[in-house]
């Protein structure tokens, strides 16, 4: 992830502002200092580059509490935390400082995905991917603990997404019993083979890894964005076949 380094560089809390830019400045101290007296402090910077920034620093803070609010950081949340976001190992020991500032305990990740949500509401579709990365974190140990539930429902909450906008992300990861193929196209049993067809078209659109690459965000949420068509094309398919379409 080539943005690994303009976050770490000192820039991304000048850039942003807010408490993911606090939290990032400070870790950077002197860092900001000297990027300060840099010919590289980002006024060459787009709006579109600093929203990328901003992204990779939620992922980072919003995924250290995740890890946090069951009551403890296991290796695994960590180890899958590296994984989901390929982080260099490089940049393993800056990355793990913000981690571990983030981390101390679920207080405050309220104001961190409220600063997302203003930056990304007119891009729901990229909150969404957020919230199934965490979401992949949390799964880390093969359960969803109840705290890391009313975690990921109040971080989806504070996103936008009604209760049942968050069952159906939920649905894509924790099988509460047998998998709902409706559930994940958020869908209602009885739903007309028309509109079960332009729904699935429409998840196609919205979801579609080409909207991720558009943003400019990295390979690791083009891979979620895979997943996600995976999951929607499975689950199209299981009831197109139900149905015998």
């Amino acid at each position: 992830m080539a943005i690994w380094g303009k976050l770490i560089g000192g820039t991304a809390g000048l850039l942003i502002g807010g408490p993911l830019g606090a939290l990032v400045g400070g870790l950077a101290g002197h860092a900001v200092d000297k990027y300060r007296e840099s010919a590289e402090v980002t006024t060459a910077e787009g709006p579109h580059e600093v929203k990328q920034v901003a992204f990779t620093i939620a992922v980072i803070a919003l995924g250290a509490k995740m890890a946090k609010a069951d009551g403890v950081v296991t290796r695994e949340e960590v180890d899958v935390f590296k994984r989901v976001f390929r982080i260099p190992p490089n940049e393993e020991k800056n990355v793990g400082r913000v981690f571990n500032m983030a981390r101390q305990d679920t207080a405050g990740y309220e104001e961190y995905a409220a600063q997302v949500e203003r930056m990304f509401r007119d891009t729901p579709q990229l909150m969404e991917d957020l919230l199934h990365g965490l979401f992949s974190i949390a799964m880390a140990d093969g359960v969803l603990h109840p705290g890391e539930d009313i975690y990921l429902q109040n971080v989806a909450a504070i996103f936008g997404f009604e209760e049942a906008g968050y069952n159906r992300i939920r649905s894509y990861h924790v099988r509460d019993g047998a998998s709902d193929p409706y559930q994940i196209l958020g869908l209602v049993p009885d739903v007309s083979n028309d509109d079960l067809k332009k729904a699935y078209r429409r998840l196609i659109r919205e979801n579609h890894p080409d909207k991720v690459i558009a943003e400019g965000l990295p390979q690791e949420f083009v891979d979620v964005a895979n997943e996600k068509l995976s999951k929607i094309n499975a689950a199209y398919d299981q009831i197109a076949k139900q149905r015998g379409l």
